[in-house]
């Protein structure tokens, strides 16, 4: 008896697991989708945009360019982009410091005025690099409850090349000297004295692009890099940990993560898109 009922359970259960759902009907083999607009395969797609840099404790940048993207598939691409900065905002916190800093000799060398305190700050002058896209969602957006675009989110990782302006490097030991008079000028000349570099570091993001019709949309988005800058231009370490070191020079950056984000105007070309049967 025991066998017998041991037999019946497996039996049971495998018709059970072999037992599959069939669609069946005008259903049976449709895809998922019908009609769907495909916007990025195989074309060119042309972004001017202008961003601003977030999260800046002395200054921000205003940032303009553009990017050029090829995608293989909807979901895969790649592209270029660039941003140049030549307008800059003075932080809260810049001003207080050249309205009411204090110079005396112990920050003799990080604050030699306090009215030339926004020149010896760094910025990013320009940025630009290859970039990797990867589209994981599309879907439509409603805009005020009643205007419906089609929308997608994508990811997108590369390098960035970055054009750095810092104050340049100042050792008064052995760049000032003489009389009182020039040495107080020879700080104060300091505080203007600008040096440029390039330096490469991954880049990443995520954005929105909205789609009006088959060639023409608009893009939000957020990158950011991690880079190290000296920002205020500040006596901030030494080697070893020493600090203060009584100069200025590469041991006084300090790293953390930059923001960027930025509004753009969307180009497909050619213009004519595919939409699947």
């Amino acid at each position: 008896m025991s066998l017998c009922i041991a037999g019946l359970v497996s039996t049971g259960a495998s018709t059970a697991s072999a037992q599959q759902v069939q669609v069946t009907g005008p259903l049976a083999g449709a895809p998922a989708v019908h009609h769907m607009r495909i916007y990025r395969e195989h074309r060119l797609m042309l972004v001017p945009h202008v961003g601003i840099t977030l999260r800046d404790p002395w200054q921000r940048s205003l940032m303009v360019g553009g990017q050029l993207h090829f995608h293989f598939t909807d979901w895969l691409g790649i592209g270029l982009w660039g941003s140049y900065g030549g307008v800059n905002f003075h932080t809260d916190l810049t001003d207080q410091v050249i309205d009411a800093g204090m110079t005396s000799g112990p920050n003799r060398l990080s604050l030699p005025s306090r009215a030339g305190f926004g020149n010896q700050l760094a910025q990013t002058t320009w940025a630009a690099g290859p970039q990797l896209n990867f589209v994981p969602l599309r879907g439509k957006l409603a805009l005020f409850q009643k205007l419906f675009v089609d929308t997608d989110f994508y990811l997108q990782a590369g390098v960035v090349f970055l054009g750095i302006q810092e104050r340049a490097n100042f050792n008064p030991g052995s760049d000032c000297g003489g009389t009182p008079d020039e040495i107080s000028a020879c700080y104060l000349d300091s505080q203007s004295a600008r040096s440029n570099r390039v330096t490469v570091r991954p880049s990443f993001g995520t954005g929105l692009n909205m789609y009006f019709n088959s060639f023409l949309g608009m893009q939000i988005e957020w990158r950011g890099w991690p880079v190290a800058i000296n920002e205020s231009g500040t006596d901030e370490g030494g080697p070893n940990g020493k600090f203060p070191d009584g100069s200025i020079d590469k041991h006084d950056r300090i790293g953390r993560l930059h923001h960027m984000v930025s509004l753009g105007f969307i180009l497909f070309l050619p213009t004519a898109q595919k939409v699947t049967d």
